[in-house]
């Protein structure tokens, strides 16, 4: 399905009812919107875990502009600003009233935009290995402890310098080194619409990947958040999950490292990550 927000044609998609049968009534559920990862990507990354929610909430994924099924509109678009503002205007557009927004990666990024824009909108924020701002040097270590020198150097040359070819040895050497666990699935990869072009902008011309920094705004954030962290993961290293964490008022904050699993914490830990999930969603609804 398609819909017009802030001048695109965003595509979205939507798991589960939002009002159940529940005896003689009906019961209203939260409204989780999944925010994909990229950029580049697709909302295909979050299937099909976070379907596992809708006995409890109404899950909406969506596709960022620039992004998989949506318009690609003018690049000169493809920011973050942007992009947080299209988040609000696809709850305006679908009249969803305070989401528990979660957040993934790149999506994380976007979601900081959004709830810092926004304050007070959302019931609930999940961030998932995500940054408030990116430690490039940080990355880099992270790649060389699990790869060694030659993934270290193929990391540092494709973000230092993105390039078409850089970003193919990127993808085929080091985002096999993104999960952990062996036996965690790897078909999402081969379900993407990949816009290599969106991500090749974001990381080379606008370089929004290395300005960006929320930290100073997180102050602004008054929901309840939950934070998710893999211990080895190398693209959004666990310190980087801390420094939201500390950023944020103890009270608001659930903050989860797990261990033995990389960037996909879902992938990776998928039974412990959605009880947290779980968990997080129904204290929010409570």
């Amino acid at each position: 399905m398609y819909v017009s927000v802030n001048g695109a044609k965003l595509f979205f998609d939507v798991d589960g009812e939002g009002l159940a049968p529940d005896g003689k009534t009906m019961r209203q559920k939260p409204t989780v919107i999944m925010v994909h990862g990229g950029p580049g990507a697709d909302h295909t990354v979050s299937k099909p875990y976070f379907s596992h929610l809708t006995d409890i909430a109404q899950v909406i994924y969506y596709d960022h502009r620039g992004n998989g099924r949506s318009d690609a509109c003018d690049e000169t678009s493809w920011n973050l600003a942007q992009w947080g503002d299209d988040l609000k205007g696809l709850c305006d557009a679908l009249s969803v009233e305070n989401p528990i927004v979660i957040g993934t990666s790149f999506g994380g990024f976007v979601t900081l935009s959004y709830a810092t824009r926004y304050p007070g909108h959302a019931a609930g924020l999940v961030l998932i290995s995500t940054a408030a701002k990116v430690h490039f040097q940080s990355i880099y270590n992270a790649f060389e402890r699990l790869g060694g020198k030659e993934i270290r150097d193929i990391a540092k040359a494709y973000w230092e310098n993105p390039t078409a070819e850089g970003r193919a040895l990127y993808r085929d050497h080091c985002v096999p080194h993104y999960s952990h666990n062996s036996s965690a699935s790897t078909d999402w990869l081969s379900r993407i619409l990949w816009k290599d072009e969106t991500a090749l902008w974001f990381n080379g011309p606008l370089n929004e990947h290395g300005r960006m920094d929320f930290r100073a705004a997180l102050s602004k954030i008054e929901c309840p958040t939950l934070v998710l962290a893999g211990e080895y993961d190398p693209i959004t290293p666990p310190e980087f999950s801390e420094e939201i964490a500390a950023g944020l008022r103890p009270e608001q904050l659930t903050y989860l490292k797990f261990p033995d699993c990389g960037h996909g914490v879902v992938g990776d830990k998928p039974d412990d990550a959605l009880i947290a999930l779980r968990r997080f969603i129904q204290s929010v609804q409570a």
